[in-house]
């Protein structure tokens, strides 16, 4: 299996070009994205700045830039040296922002759970009815493997974020995955606000086994319906627990 990291297919999904007045803050929230969700792996190097630059279409000063901010965030480190760079720390040693109190967030959480009701299962349906190339196959059985292999609920959290990146990534629409990159993180983040239940995790994998088991069959109405029913499952659990 395929780990993630500087050579993930997912990278080329979740890192794109920069539009607008705003790279330096683009360039943060994508890169800080791909850091949480484990797409680069703790104790890996990013990528060399030249390739970073390209993908985002960005100078290199403010790529620098973007990663001294995620450096003073405790998200990365820089080795000096022949064989230094630029090293992935552990997601839960960050210094991140204080998170808003939850009732004042309750507008959001509803908004993102209702755009990834619409958006996930649309995925899943485009994913089963595209003819799948024997990578995009293989990306969605390792990223399978990855979640139900996961050692830590951390590991679980990110290697599910993936999972779902990975559907949307198969269907070859840019704007689709920037759309779930945005709802993995946003997930991802509220999910790490909750109390990890083994019950839930449990009913989760049997979901994602038939998910992709539908994908890779092309199995289009089954796909979108479980789902469906995976998203509903994830929105009463932070429905309930977020207060």
């Amino acid at each position: 299996m395929d780990l993630p990291g500087a050579t993930s297919p997912l990278i080329d999904a979740i890192l794109r070009p920069v539009r607008g007045h705003m790279a330096f803050e683009s360039c943060v929230e994508q890169l800080g994205s791909a850091i949480q969700l484990g797409i680069f792996e703790s104790g890996s190097k990013l990528p060399p700045e030249r390739i970073l630059a390209e993908k985002l279409d960005v100078s290199r000063a403010t790529l620098r830039e973007a990663i001294s901010a995620l450096r003073a965030a405790g998200l990365v480190s820089t080795t000096r040296g022949r064989t230094g760079g630029t090293i992935v720390g552990l997601v839960e040693n960050a210094r991140l922002p204080d998170q808003t109190p939850n009732s004042d967030r309750q507008e959001e959480i509803d908004d993102i759970l209702i755009f990834r009701r619409v958006i996930e299962p649309g995925a899943c349906f485009s994913a089963a009815s595209t003819a799948l190339t024997a990578t995009d196959r293989k990306l969605l059985a390792d990223s399978l493997q990855a979640v139900e292999g996961a050692p830590t609920p951390a590991d679980y959290r990110q290697a599910d974020a993936r999972l779902h990146l990975a559907i949307a990534a198969v269907c070859g629409s840019r704007e689709l995955t920037k759309s779930s990159s945005h709802i993995q993180a946003k997930v991802h983040q509220f999910l790490g606000e909750i109390p990890f239940l083994q019950k839930n995790i449990t009913n989760s994998n049997h979901q994602h086994r038939k998910i992709v088991r539908a994908i890779l069959d092309g199995d289009a109405d089954i796909a979108r319906f479980v789902m469906e029913e995976h998203c509903d499952g994830t929105a009463a659990l932070l429905k309930g627990l977020l207060k």
